[in-house]
């Protein structure tokens, strides 16, 4: 292979991010009703883009307020794609991260990227929020920023919860906006520590939809927020089953409208949260309340959904259709008590991610499975209950870190 191929950044990357401009404006424009504002005080070097993340369109919105090519760190599921996922490298070049670890290939590639004169754009979150408030970011985008050395950008997007929740497929009349926060020059962040520099990332990514600061029309305003509500305040755990503007629990009934405003209200009650997010840190709250480690004798929830064995890089496998799942305080089993019974204990697994708006994929030694249900499944407490049992098993109780 000769020295030119072996460069990661491609002529071929700008012609697409060109064309890709010219065709998705209008209807990223059309579909989210957002202002982008361009990066007028751009220069003509690299930088280092750090974003919150709200919607599945967000690096299109970065992409729109700078000139040149982009490259975006994007998981492994991006790359197991099959055929797909050659496409995408061809096309774009994506940087990959394996999702939830330390990625030392990914750290590589970046320093890689930024020797070449490429602008490199990552998600400090690592996730889209389910609340509406800006989620846990990794301290280790501070090291990695000062090892590149590259002016940082931070990239602020507003509105987008509003218009499209995580949990949601549909999208509502609303307004977005997004643009260039603050830039921090390597002169400037070279006289900050890394906790400094951290702080100063999370003041500029940080955005709080939980507040009634519009109005966001859509006959579909709650469907599907079971992908991140799990617990009631009146039954605790419970399956939840959403339909239009409404969400309801299937435990006691009681079902509750998700506002054109966002405001919550109880269908002939007194519902004792406003917002989404006041329902999620209550649901977060619970959990932390609990010792999981005792709750080992009957699941605390039960689903079903297909398990595939993700081949990183490569593609996925399907490794059972429809499988049975039941959820443990210290483990989750797949089919259990049949002749292909799976179990995943706690402290075996080495990690778990939501991926996308209800995916969940289990990290198990060298091995990935990846579960998808319907499109009611709630991955989400799978990762917040394994997280609750591994910060206890840690000895570290008071944690309150559930995974995003």
């Amino acid at each position: 292979m000769s020295k030119k191929n072996k460069n990661w950044i491609k002529p071929r990357h700008l012609v697409v991010r060109n064309v890709a401009y010219v065709l998705l404006y209008p209807y990223i424009k059309l579909k989210y009703r957002i202002k982008v504002d361009k990066f007028k005080e751009q220069r003509d070097t690299p930088y280092l883009i750090l974003l919150n993340h709200q919607t599945p369109f967000d690096q299109f919105f970065c992409g729109m307020s700078f000139k040149g090519r982009i490259y975006y760190l994007a998981t492994e599921d991006i790359f197991s794609k099959g055929w797909i996922s050659s496409i995408i490298r061809w096309l774009i070049a994506p940087i990959p991260i394996k999702k939830q670890a330390t990625d030392i290939n990914a750290v590589k590639n970046c320093i890689k990227v930024a020797k070449e004169g490429g602008t490199i754009a990552i998600v400090p979150e690592g996730n889209r929020t389910y609340s509406g408030k800006t989620e846990y970011m990794n301290p280790t985008i501070a090291p990695l920023a000062r090892k590149l050395g590259l002016p940082i950008v931070l990239y602020r997007i507003e509105g987008g919860y509003s218009v499209q929740p995580r949990w949601t497929d549909a999208t509502r009349r609303g307004k977005m906006h997004s643009y260039v926060y603050r830039v921090i020059e390597p002169e400037e962040y070279a006289e900050m520590t890394n906790d400094e520099l951290m702080a100063a990332i999370r003041e500029g990514l940080y955005v709080n939809e939980a507040v009634a600061d519009g109005i966001f029309k859509s006959n579909k305003r709650a469907e599907y927020l079971e992908r991140a509500i799990y617990v009631c305040p009146f039954c605790g755990f419970a399956h939840h089953e959403s339909n239009g503007n409404e969400i309801r629990c299937k435990k006691c009934g009681r079902s509750v409208t998700y506002g054109e405003d966002k405001r919550l209200k109880g269908n002939g009650f007194d519902f004792p949260f406003e917002f989404v997010n006041d329902w999620y840190e209550y649901q977060s709250e619970f959990v932390n309340g609990l010792d999981v480690t005792a709750m080992t004798d009957s699941p605390v929830f039960e689903d079903n959904a297909d398990m595939f064995e993700v081949i990183v890089y490569k593609n996925k496998n399907i490794v059972l259709e429809n499988a049975d799942i039941r959820l443990y305080g210290n483990r989750m089993v797949v089919n259990e008590g049949k002749a292909d019974e799976v179990v995943f204990n706690f402290d075996e697994v080495f990690t778990m991610a939501v991926l996308g708006r209800n995916k969940l994929n289990v990290y198990v030694g060298k091995q990935i499975f990846q579960f998808k249900g319907d499109k009611h499944f709630n991955a989400l407490k799978y990762v917040n209950i394994y997280f609750r049992y591994r910060n206890i098993a840690k000895g570290e109780a008071d944690g309150k870190f559930l995974g995003l």
